[in-house]
């Protein structure tokens, strides 16, 4: 999405977006805590005993009690700055359901261009419920879109999260990668990656962020690999060679 117009290519709504509803996690929370005067101060406390040790969790490493207390604010930058599995998990279970959540997203962009049907943990207990959290690359530009150029949230909340995504830390080699030397330009951004399947394949390897120019100019680029047969590298090179030639083009 750059200037009013957009370019799309294979652009069904089929893409798992894995991690990257993290992003529609966040709107659709910061929403609900704005409606219910929740403050991103406000805290809460996860049992490590509840919490899984197989999966992708800063979280767990950088805090060695039982419990784990915590600001919503902090919950929210493990998932979208670090991608966190087990923070997102307990705000899917004990604050807002991907049911609900679909619910908000639903009025914010496209309802045919995405669906959020199960949480990290339900996706990592039969990993081709991955392929029911999906969307199309247009209907994640949307919403990345959105949220840097529209208001969606009170602007508190909305400023966080655009800071949190502007702080990400996974996904270097994606579309990052070809923007990092650069002067001047920012992005915010949010990544995700999928499981990999009994002959190999990798389910996902996406990326969507929101691009600002040094002379103002912005667009939005979602990139989703689907069913890839290389390895991650290989992937996240795929999609890093796209926002090479996206950037060449308005250079």
């Amino acid at each position: 999405i750059y200037d009013g117009d957009t370019l799309t290519v294979n652009n069904d709504a089929i893409y798992p977006m894995m991690s990257v509803f993290k992003l529609h996690q966040a709107v659709a929370l910061c929403r609900m805590f704005e409606e219910n005067g929740t403050s991103l101060d406000s805290v809460m406390t996860l049992r490590r005993s509840e919490l899984d040790p197989d999966t992708w969790s800063p979280m767990l490493k950088d805090h060695s009690g039982e419990e784990i207390s915590l600001p919503m604010r902090r919950l929210l930058e493990y998932t979208l700055i670090e991608s966190d599995n087990n923070a997102s998990n307990e705000m899917f279970v004990r604050l807002m359901s991907p049911a609900a959540c679909d619910s908000v997203i639903a009025g914010i962009i496209p309802r045919g261009s995405f669906e959020i049907r199960f949480n990290e943990a339900e996706m990592q207990a039969d990993h081709s419920r991955a392929y029911s959290n999906r969307t199309s690359p247009l209907g994640a530009a949307i919403l990345i879109d959105r949220l840097f150029t529209d208001t969606l949230v009170g602007k508190s909340y909305q400023d966080f999260i655009k800071s949190a995504l502007m702080r990400c830390q996974t996904g270097p080699d994606k579309i990052s990668a070809a923007l990092s030397e650069r002067e001047g330009l920012t992005i915010g951004h949010k990544t995700g990656s999928g499981y990999r399947d009994e002959n190999g394949r990798l389910a996902a390897s996406n990326d969507v962020a929101f691009v600002t120019l040094p002379d103002g100019r912005h667009y939005s680029l979602a990139v989703f690999v689907k069913d890839f047969d290389g390895t991650d590298a290989e992937a996240a090179a795929t999609i890093a060679r796209i926002s090479a030639a996206v950037i060449k083009a308005l250079e």
